[in-house]
């Protein structure tokens, strides 16, 4: 009789065997979603073709690609063209045809008609969406189409974050399903989360949540303050409102405002978007890629920080730290692995700074536990996404870490619902369950 892990083996030769990806074309090569996504696709097919509105516009996409991965490969494996010039030849030969334009349901749904027109019948097309609905952007699409459509939501820099979302439509062949799970897991290197066709899937649904909540929270206490709140100690790789002048302002909104609009919640006014940023958006501030988002630098090369209330930039160097010596104890028992003993001081910290951070880190949990059965089947699914996906402590490892009662007092004191499936645990109760991941992974010292 095979192991457990020899079974899983064969069954996973076996999906692999049972289709070929030699050619994949990418739509939207030039943008960096879409350049991220065709460098990998280099690792393990042989043929990548990159199209863009113009051929320079795909020269400039794989010049990038290559300068991001720094391997040869990429430019051995690539070739470019012109959706005017070469879309209905390339789109014809290809096993896989990944769509990465931008992130507009009338847009895709323009291209979305010129593939189902000229693919191969068995040809795969896949959208790498952050959220928009599967089901609704196959819709009025050929039988063959929807059958052979999904989303594959890579996050970026695809090269670097293996987090991935698999979202199958309704009408989607689940063999497909199983091989695509199969091939980006052996052949892409990808952690693979299979979600629902929900607003935002998991790992937007619930870390945008999160964003957007501290960019409210930012109008009273300021940005930096936020920041240093809700920052490494707590379990991420970046600060929230830093992440968010990453991601950029425009496609936090987009993101957000698709789940305010499609999904109601417990926490559906925390994924409203402010109306300082709507304001700021308005003068074209979008984050990094326009200078300046919550943070920037002036003329001088001094740091400066949004004041949400005037709507004005003040240096950074004005602005004093409060009290905040329950982050550095925290940081302190961080920086030595002792990361269970930080966490369980965090939820027991006192005042009201430690009270906003302890509101912000329970309401992801709380929200996260409550998302089960809705975006994924367990919370395994929800732990994967924000771990390999977000680079966030998956909630949890937050509930492991904090100790489940401990985890659902800090919970319960901030005015939040208790989830059933902590309310309902047994003390001692374990929620995380890889024990290939060590805690340090997650917690950084301040």
């Amino acid at each position: 009789m095979l192991s457990t892990t020899a079974a899983a083996s064969a069954k996973s030769s076996d999906l692999l065997s049972s289709r070929t990806i030699n050619h994949v074309v990418v739509l939207g090569a030039n943008g960096a979603m879409g350049l991220g996504s065709g460098a990998l696709f280099t690792t393990a097919v042989p043929r990548v073709t990159f199209l863009a509105r113009t051929k320079d516009k795909a020269d400039g996409g794989l010049a990038a690609a290559v300068k991001m991965v720094r391997s040869s490969t990429v430019e051995n494996r690539v070739d470019t063209g012109s959706y005017d010039e070469d879309f209905d030849r390339v789109v014809g030969e290809a096993d896989l045809i990944f769509e990465a334009v931008t992130e507009q349901l009338d847009l895709k749904n323009e291209f979305f008609e010129r593939i189902d027109k000229v693919r191969r019948p068995d040809s795969i097309v896949a959208t790498v969406t952050s959220g928009l609905s599967i089901n609704q952007l196959a819709e009025g699409r050929s039988d063959s189409f929807r059958k052979h459509f999904l989303g594959l939501h890579f996050f970026n820099p695809p090269n670097v974050i293996v987090g991935t979302e698999l979202i199958a439509g309704k009408d989607t062949d689940p063999k497909l399903v199983d091989f695509i799970d199969a091939f980006c897991t052996a052949r892409l290197g990808r952690a693979m989360v299979r979600t629902a066709d929900t607003p935002g899937f998991a790992g937007n649904r619930i870390g945008f949540k999160v964003l957007n909540e501290c960019a409210i929270l930012a109008e009273e206490h300021g940005p930096l303050l936020i920041d240093e709140l809700v920052g490494p100690y707590t379990g991420r790789a970046m600060t929230p409102l830093a992440t968010v002048d990453l991601v950029g302002w425009d496609i936090h909104r987009a993101i957000v405002d698709n789940i305010y609009d499609n999904a109601s919640d417990e926490a559906h006014e925390t994924l409203r978007l402010p109306e300082y940023m709507a304001d700021m958006m308005a003068k074209g501030v979008l984050g990094r890629k326009t200078g300046a988002g919550f943070f920037g630098k002036d003329d001088a090369g001094q740091r400066i920080v949004l004041d949400p209330a005037t709507r004005k930039y003040v240096p950074k160097s004005s602005i004093s730290r409060p009290d905040l010596a329950f982050i550095d104890t925290i940081s302190n028992l961080h920086r030595v692995g002792r990361y269970v003993d930080g966490m369980r001081a965090f939820a027991e910290a006192k005042g009201p700074y430690a009270a906003i951070a302890q509101k912000v880190i329970g309401g992801y949990i709380s929200y996260s536990f409550h998302r089960v059965g809705e975006v994924t089947d367990d919370i395994s699914g929800i732990d994967r996404i924000m771990g390999y996906g977000f680079n966030w402590a998956p909630p949890s490892v937050l509930v492991d870490a904090i100790g489940l009662k401990r985890a659902i007092a800090m919970i319960d004191k901030s005015g939040l619902p208790v989830p059933p499936a902590l309310a309902n645990a047994q003390e001692g109760t374990t929620f995380f369950d890889d024990p290939q991941v060590n805690l340090g992974k997650f917690f950084v010292a301040a």
